[in-house]
């Protein structure tokens, strides 16, 4: 079992503002995707692994310049998934690395990161495993906001935010909630 608290403290100062979002939208996150999971027991994701990588999913955040939640990094907020893939790639994590890289927005293909001239790797960034594909969905429902940060958004405005990146990010967040018997 991996000591995700530990490896959240390595990046994270215990009792900091960063370290606080990052706990409390990760806990809000994993319970959300757990729910989920619980959902699909015939299909036998790895809870577990769900759990971990829910609280790891943006341990790459501190990197970014998001000073509304107390991160000072020098990059772009959307280049903490493929940041967040490194770290824990050197933490021996690569399964939960990929979490971490594709949970951006609904995923991103390399078309997505051409067309927006986004900072990123050139590489398809889109969730593949079912794990991946839960968390990546249990996030749209969070945000870091902190009146709101552990209350889930409603179904309508997650698809709001959603719709904004596109008619096809849409269409696969109605895939997802089919999927994950979400209504």
């Amino acid at each position: 079992m991996v000591d995700i608290f530990s490896i959240i403290e390595k990046y994270y100062e215990p009792g900091s503002q960063s370290h606080f979002y990052m706990v409390e939208h990760g806990k809000a996150v994993a319970n959300k995707a757990l729910e989920i999971a619980a959902r699909l027991s015939h299909k036998n994701p790895d809870c577990r692994f769900i759990e971990e990588a829910a609280l790891l999913h943006d341990i790459g955040i501190f990197l970014t310049n998001f000073p509304k939640i107390a991160c000072f990094g020098a990059h772009p907020y959307i280049s903490h998934g493929y940041l967040g893939r490194e770290l824990l790639e050197k933490e021996g994590l690569p399964a939960h690395a990929l979490v971490c890289e594709r949970h951006v927005g609904v995923g991103l293909t390399i078309d997505d990161i051409n067309r927006n001239l986004f900072p990123l790797p050139l590489r398809d960034m889109s969730p593949q495993s079912l794990e991946e594909k839960i968390v990546c969905f249990a996030d749209k429902f969070y945000s870091k906001d902190k009146s709101t940060l552990t209350i889930a958004r409603p179904i309508p405005k997650v698809r709001e935010m959603v719709v904004r990146y596109g008619e096809n990010k849409l269409q696969q967040f109605d895939e997802w909630m089919i999927l994950f018997k979400e209504y």
